[in-house]
Formats: C-alpha cells, structure tokens, sequence
C-alpha cells in the first residue's frame, strides 16, 4: 500500500493534479480492495503498486478536468471501476451511472462503490441492450472487442453529449472526423480522445 500511494503523490503533479491525504488514502483502499478481488475476477492486468498507480489512477483522473461540477457520466464497461471510481473516490459531485455485461464484475463494482462510501447506478448489461441513459458525458478505457464496437457506441451516444476515450494512435483513425487528441503524461504513445456528438 505505501508503494502505491508513494507514487500517486510523487506523480500526481505530472498529471496536473494536486490530491489531498484523505484523497490519497481512499484511492488505496480502492486499490487494496481491487487486488484481492483480481485473482477471482481478472479486472486488471497484474501490475506493480507503482505501475498501478500512475497508469490506472492517475490517468483516470486526467478526466477530472473536463467533467464541470455535477456532471452526470456513464461509464461503458467498467471491469475493475477504472476510469470512474477514482473519479467519484476525487470528486464525489459527480453523477455516475456504471454499465458492465459481467454479473461477477458489478459485484465487485457494488462493493467497491459501498466499501467507499460512494454511490452509483451499477447496471449488469452490455450497453447495447440498454438506452442510453441521460448523461452529458461517456468514458469508455477498456470495453472489450473496443475498436469493433466503437461505431456502435458513438450512435448509442446520447445527442450533445461528449465522449471521452483512452486509446492509442489507432483508435484516432477510427474516430476520423473531428475530435480533440491528448498524449497521457509519461506515456509515449496513449492518448485521451475527446469527441463531441452532435
């Protein structure tokens, strides 16, 4: 637990983020939960605390500063509640409904949201099988089979809402069209894609 918190306040300041102690503490209690469940449930790649902190948590924190006060997000296939429970554990302003087809997942994601004192609407669907629900933004990191399914989720879109993605190069070739495109502090090649939909 110390590596991981160690990290997230000597690299926070490369994400332009400036996290209280509070804060720091809950973020690992989200990541000492997250690592026992994982064994059982593979939400994430097995990582270092170090690795775990800066690629998983702070980058999913990046999104803070384009989700105004109050701002109602869903987030499409949520696994181990990476991007959106860093964001609700951050700013618990934040309005947010989590979709994940895996039952055992959005078990865990209940838990996770209970253990921390966070709430949020946890729907056990893939997004297709659901309408969309009346938000003003969509994060998606690590929906399966992501690429195949991009088109579909930017027509599930709701109308004026903006997505924001996390991808590589390849994931701006599919968007085409308009977009904002933003390289992740201390990555080379990982990107956040902002998308406005008409």
């Amino acid at each position: 637990m110390y590596r991981f918190e160690q990290s997230l306040v000597t690299n926070m300041g490369n994400f332009g983020l400036e996290l209280s102690s509070e804060t720091v503490t809950q973020l690992g209690t989200f990541y000492s939960l997250l690592t026992r469940w994982n064994e059982r449930l593979h939400l994430v790649a097995p990582c270092s605390p170090e690795e775990f902190a800066v690629r998983h948590v702070l980058e999913s924190l990046l999104l803070l500063k384009y989700l105004p006060q109050g701002a109602k997000v869903a987030d499409v296939g949520s696994g181990g509640g990476l991007p959106i429970i860093p964001c609700l554990i951050a700013r618990p302003d934040l309005e947010a409904t989590l979709i994940e087809s895996s039952q055992k997942k959005a078990v865990f994601l209940r838990e996770a949201l209970n253990t921390l004192g966070r709430s949020a609407v946890v729907l056990a669907r893939r997004f297709e099988e659901l309408p969309p629900p009346p938000v003003s933004f969509i994060i998606c990191s690590a929906l399966d089979r992501f690429r195949q399914r991009l088109p579909e989720l930017i027509r599930w879109t709701p109308t004026g809402s903006t997505l924001l993605l996390f991808g590589g190069e390849a994931l701006g070739e599919e968007l085409g069209g308009k977009f904002e495109k933003h390289l992740i502090p201390l990555s080379d090649r990982r990107f956040l894609f902002i998308l406005a939909t008409d």
